[in-house]
């Protein structure tokens, strides 16, 4: 049984209950406890093909998205909790489906240390992965999100977690978080492409997400060989430039697009260290999302 088999109430009760709805997300098994209707609604929608757990499966996160009773009458409000800690500050509530994402990303980057965890997209296609690290606007989500509408496995829009253990991309194929133009892109680019409710007035601005494709979803469980490590830019004039990257200057770019490289010490410099040395590094400015596409689809051939 899949998510989108569940109906909405005898999901909303599963949330609402003491041991939370269970469903696996890559390396890790979520327990997610809710009684937002919103909540509910985008679990619903957005992990669609992602299957429901049995309450005997161990977790590696409970999470919870709860309501203060004392705000749910005046500007009510969201709170994100993590084993009982509360990282971050209550949201407006017609923020929760961005806090529930929020917070996953959250969780990953402080708790998953046997990976080395980059902030990057990473998609896979012909057993070759495709890293594209990125800061704000750099425009790594709108890229990935049109790759995988074009085909490519999609392992993670937000982060690429690089095994410790064997070197290898573990997936985490969750919904693609596209903010502000990139939402209107994508919805042109790809008219059959299923997104959520658009969440407006957040801190990063109007955000929807994309659901994974279920392809990628049900192949959550297969890992992938980095190949190509990609440092987009996107630039509003000018002609697409893809120059190679010496692997020094990769380096410690990457390190810098890294979460956790320095938790992680001597294990981290030589996991990243490897990475650099079997991949392809290159710097790719670009104007529009037709010329990246077409400069990834030069360099993958």
């Amino acid at each position: 049984m899949k998510v989108a088999e569940i109906s909405l109430p005898k999901l909303s009760k599963q949330l609402h209950s003491k041991e939370g709805f269970r469903f696996r997300l890559g390396a890790f098994t979520i327990a997610l406890i809710s009684s937002i209707d919103k909540v509910v609604e985008h679990l619903h929608f957005a992990y669609a093909d992602f299957e429901p757990l049995p309450k005997t499966e161990l977790v590696d996160f409970h999470v919870s998205l709860t309501s203060p009773a004392i705000r749910r009458c005046y500007r009510p409000q969201v709170v994100f909790s993590f084993d009982d800690h509360i990282p971050f500050l209550p949201l407006p509530l017609s923020q929760a489906s961005a806090m529930f994402e929020w917070g996953l990303n959250w969780c990953i980057a402080n708790n998953a240390h046997h990976f080395l965890i980059l902030h990057a997209a990473v998609v896979e296609k012909n057993g070759r992965a495709l890293i594209l690290p990125g800061s704000p606007g750099s425009g790594k989500s709108t890229l990935c999100a049109a790759l995988a509408c074009q085909g490519w496995r999609l392992l993670s829009d937000e982060m690429a977690l690089l095994s410790l253990a064997d070197g290898l991309i573990y997936p985490v194929p969750r919904p693609v978080s596209l903010k502000n133009q990139s939402i209107q892109i994508i919805r042109e680019f790809a008219p059959d492409a299923d997104f959520g409710r658009i969440v407006t007035d957040t801190a990063k601005g109007d955000i929807a997400h994309l659901r994974p494709p279920r392809a990628s979803v049900l192949s959550q469980s297969e890992t992938a060989e980095p190949a190509f490590l990609v440092f987009p830019h996107y630039r509003s004039e000018g002609e697409s430039e893809l120059k190679m990257l010496s692997k020094g200057l990769a380096f410690m770019t990457l390190a810098k697009n890294a979460f956790n490289f320095n938790i992680l010490g001597r294990e981290g410099f030589d996991t990243m260290a490897h990475l650099i040395d079997r991949v392809e590094c290159f710097d790719f400015s670009y104007p529009s999302l037709a010329s990246a596409l077409a400069g990834i689809d030069g360099l993958v051939r």
